[in-house]
C-alpha cells in the first residue's frame, strides 16, 4: 500500500475520532439533539468546503500541468525544427507532472542552444564583416534570421578561420611592402642627398627583413634622412629636377608640357617648393607606369628610326665602297630589315594607341603632337632631306661636268707627275691639253678656229685661257653637255641605288641586292 493511501486512512480515523470527541463533549454539556445535529452539519460543511477547496486547487494544478504540457510540446517542436534536431519523445508511460517537467526541461535546454547559436552566429558575422572589409572580399552568405545548424556554424567557423589566416598573410605582405617602401624611400633620399657609401653600409643590417624592429629602424632612418633633406633643400630640389627631366624624356613631353610646370624654374628653395616637386615626380611616375608599354613601344620606334637614318646616311656616302670585309653587304641587309620593321612597328603602335584613346577619350601625344602625325612628319622630313641631297648632288655633278668640259679634268694625284707615269695598257688616257710643270695650259697651233666655241661664252673670252689660243677640247657647247647629263641623271635608278664614283666623278649603279 502506498503511503498516501495509509495517510488517507489515518485521516479518516482522525476525523472519526474528532467527531466522537465532539459528541462526548456535547453529551457532557447536555446539548440537545437538534443542536447536536446542527453542530454536526457545521462540522460536515467545514470539512466538505475544505476538501472541495483542496480538490479545486488540485484540479487547477492538473489543468495547469496539462496546459503547460501542451505549450511545451508545441514550443519544443518549433525549437527542434529550428535547431534541426529530432523531435522530443518521452520514453515509456509517465505522469502528467513528470511529463510536464521533462518537457519544460527540454524546452529550456533547446532555448539555451538556440540562444548560444544565435550569439555565435552574430559574433561570426561581425568577424566576417570586419575581415571581409580588410580583405575586400564578399561577406559569407548565411541567413541571419534563422537559427544555424551545427554543421552550418562549423562551416562558418572554418571560413572565419581561413579569413584570419589570410589576414595574417596579408598583414605580413603589407608589412613587407611597407618595409620595402621605406627602403625605396631611403635609397631615393640617399641618392638625392648624395650620402657616402660608408654611411649607407652602416645601416645595411636593416635593408632586409620585415620584423617589427626592422620596420621601426627603417622608419627612424627615413625620419633622419627627411630631416637632413630639409637642411639640404636646394641640393635635393635640383636632384629631383634632374629626375623630372628624365621622366619628361621617357614620357615624350613637349616643350610646352615641360614649361607648364612653373616651379621647375623657381629659385626660392622652400619646403613648399619641394612638396610641389615631390608631387610632380609622383604624378609622372604613376603616369609613366600606367602607360609604360606604349612609351616603350614609341621608344623602340625612335631607336629603330635613328638606326634607319644612320644606315640611310651611310647608303648615300660614296666612301663606303672603299671598305673591306663584307661590311657593305651587312649594312644593306640591316637597312632592308629596318625598312620592313618600321611599318610593322607603326601599325602595332597605331592599333594600341587607338585603343588607348578610345578608353581615355583623349589623344596620345608624343612631343606635343599625335604619334601618327609625328611619324608622318619624320618620314616627310626624311623625304625632303633626301630630295635636297639629291638636288645638291645633281647640281654639284652638273657644275663639275661643265668645268671639266671647259678646262679638262684636274689630275687626281697631284704629287705624281703625269709625264713620268708608265704607259700601262688599259690605263692610258687621251691628252686633253698639254701642260707645263707650272700647270699652265699651252695652246696648240692650228686648232684655234676649230675650238672657238669653247673659248667664247656670250661673246666674251673665258678667263684662264689665252686670247690667241684655246685648249684642245671636243667640239660641242656647254649647254649641250649640261642638257645631255641632265637627261642622263634623270634616267638613272632611284638615288639609293646610285653613288658618285670618287675617282670618275660620274654616277655608277650599285650592285643589285
Amino acid at each position: 500500500m502506498r503511503r498516501s493511501e495509509v495517510l488517507a486512512e489515518e485521516s479518516i480515523v482522525c476525523l472519526q475520532k474528532a467527531l466522537n470527541h465532539l459528541r462526548e463533549i456535547w453529551e457532557l454539556i447536555g446539548i440537545p439533539e437538534d443542536q447536536r445535529l446542527q453542530r454536526t452539519e457545521v462540522v460536515k460543511k467545514h470539512i466538505k468546503e475544505l476538501l472541495d477547496m483542496m480538490i479545486a486547487e488540485e484540479e487547477s494544478l492538473k489543468e495547469r500541468l496539462i496546459k503547460s504540457i501542451s505549450v511545451c510540446q508545441k514550443e519544443l517542436n518549433t525549437l527542434c525544427s529550428e535547431l534541426h534536431v529530432e523531435p522530443f519523445q518521452e520514453e515509456g508511460e509517465t505522469t502528467i507532472l513528470q511529463l510536464e517537467k521533462d518537457l519544460r526541461t527540454q524546452v529550456e535546454l533547446m532555448r539555451k542552444q538556440k540562444k548560444e547559436r544565435k550569439q555565435e552566429l552574430k559574433l561570426l558575422q561581425e568577424q566576417d564583416q570586419e575581415l571581409c572589409e580588410i580583405l575586400c572580399m564578399p561577406h559569407y552568405d548565411i541567413d541571419s534570421a534563422s537559427v544555424p545548424s551545427l554543421e552550418e556554424l562549423n562551416q562558418f567557423r572554418q571560413h572565419v578561420t581561413t579569413l584570419r589566416e589570410t589576414k595574417l598573410e596579408m598583414q605580413k605582405s603589407q608589412n613587407e611592402a611597407v618595409c620595402e617602401g621605406l627602403r625605396t624611400q631611403i635609397r631615393e633620399l640617399w641618392d638625392r642627398l648624395q650620402i657616402p657609401e660608408e654611411e649607407r653600409e652602416a645601416v645595411a643590417t636593416i635593408m632586409s627583413g620585415s620584423k617589427a624592429k626592422v620596420r621601426k629602424a627603417l622608419q627612424l632612418e627615413v625620419d633622419r634622412l627627411e630631416e637632413l633633406k630639409m637642411q639640404n633643400m636646394k641640393k635635393v630640389i635640383e636632384a629631383i629636377r634632374v629626375e623630372l627631366v628624365q621622366y619628361w624624356d621617357q614620357c615624350f613631353y613637349s616643350q610646352e608640357q615641360r614649361q607648364a610646370f612653373a616651379p621647375f624654374c623657381a629659385e626660392d628653395y622652400t619646403e613648399s617648393l619641394l612638396q610641389l616637386h615631390d608631387a610632380e615626380i609622383v604624378r609622372l611616375k604613376n603616369y609613366y607606369e600606367v602607360h609604360k608599354e606604349l612609351f616603350e613601344g614609341v621608344q623602340k620606334w625612335e631607336e629603330t628610326w635613328r638606326l634607319f637614318l644612320e644606315f640611310e646616311r651611310k647608303a648615300s656616302d660614296p666612301n663606303r665602297f672603299t671598305n673591306r670585309g663584307g661590311n657593305l653587304l651587312k649594312e644593306e641587309k640591316q637597312r632592308a630589315k629596318l625598312q620592313k620593321m618600321l611599318p610593322k612597328l607603326e601599325e602595332e603602335l597605331k592599333a594600341r594607341i587607338e585603343l588607348w584613346e578610345q578608353e581615355h577619350s583623349k589623344a596620345f601625344m608624343v612631343n606635343g603632337q599625335k604619334f601618327m602625325e609625328y611619324v608622318a612628319e619624320q618620314w616627310e622630313m626624311h623625304r625632303l632631306e633626301k630630295e635636297r641631297a639629291k638636288q645638291e648632288r645633281q647640281l654639284k655633278n652638273k657644275k663639275q661636268t661643265e668645268t671639266e668640259m671647259l678646262y679638262g679634268s684636274a689630275p687626281r694625284t697631284p704629287s705624281k707627275r703625269r709625264g713620268l707615269a708608265p704607259n700601262t695598257p688599259g690605263k692610258a688616257r687621251k691628252p686633253v691639253a698639254a701642260s707645263t710643270c707650272s700647270g699652265k695650259k699651252t695652246p696648240r697651233t692650228g686648232r684655234h678656229g676649230a675650238n672657238k666655241e669653247n673659248l667664247e661664252l656670250n661673246g666674251s673670252i673665258l678667263s684662264g685661257g689665252y686670247p690667241g689660243s684655246a685648249p684642245l677640247q671636243r667640239n660641242f657647247s656647254i649647254n649641250s653637255v649640261a642638257s645631255t647629263y641632265s637627261e642622263f641623271a634623270d634616267s638613272l635608278p632611284p638615288e639609293e641605288n646610285v653613288f658618285v664614283c670618287p675617282k670618275l666623278r660620274w654616277p655608277a649603279l650599285l650592285p643589285k641586292r
